[in-house]
């Protein structure tokens, strides 16, 4: 299991940070080689090759590849010339992060990885992280979005109120 803490959240040291970063990207690294050495040994070895499986590997390698060095990109801590600790870089473990999202993937498309071992089918899986996108995409910017624009066009006498209510003020301040 990746690294966790229990209890309550305490405030973390810059130098805390960068090494349970280092700690999760380790997990992460290895989870996701591990599970994609297993499954090209596996599937290349003992099942037969056909144009699906080598495409659906490729692509699955491509997004763990691109999952992990996105992490690594954002928890790269910066050193000034003495060697001190500048900018620890993001926290990958904290909760409500895109990191968050980013290990899910990794998380979804290792397991991915292992499932299609027992069925091509499985494939089918990572069809879930464009929904989850899709999912987050509507509910924290298009949805709200949408229901602000409708109730500024619902109530278009609110905003004239509140316009001559300002213009009042401004003339007395005068």
């Amino acid at each position: 299991m990746a690294p966790t803490q229990k209890g309550k959240q305490g405030t973390k040291g810059a130098k805390q940070i960068v090494e349970e970063n280092k700690t999760t990207l380790a997990f992460y690294r290895n989870m996701a080689i591990g599970c994609a050495t297993t499954s090209l040994l596996i599937s290349f070895l003992v099942f037969e090759i056909t144009k699906t499986v080598v495409f659906m590997h490729i692509l699955a390698l491509l997004i763990l590849g691109g999952a992990y060095q996105f992490m690594f990109f954002m928890s790269r801590p910066k050193f000034s010339e003495s060697g001190s600790l500048l900018d620890s870089g993001n926290d990958l473990n904290m909760e409500g992060g895109i990191a968050e999202n980013v290990k899910d993937l990794i998380i979804l498309t290792s397991g991915t990885l292992l499932l299609a071992l027992i069925s091509s089918y499985f494939w089918l899986v990572l069809l879930l992280a464009p929904l989850r996108a899709g999912w987050m995409l509507w509910g924290s910017i298009i949805q709200p979005w949408l229901s602000s624009r409708n109730s500024q066009e619902e109530n278009p006498e609110v905003d004239e109120k509140k316009q001559k209510k300002m213009e009042r003020k401004m003339r007395r301040m005068r």
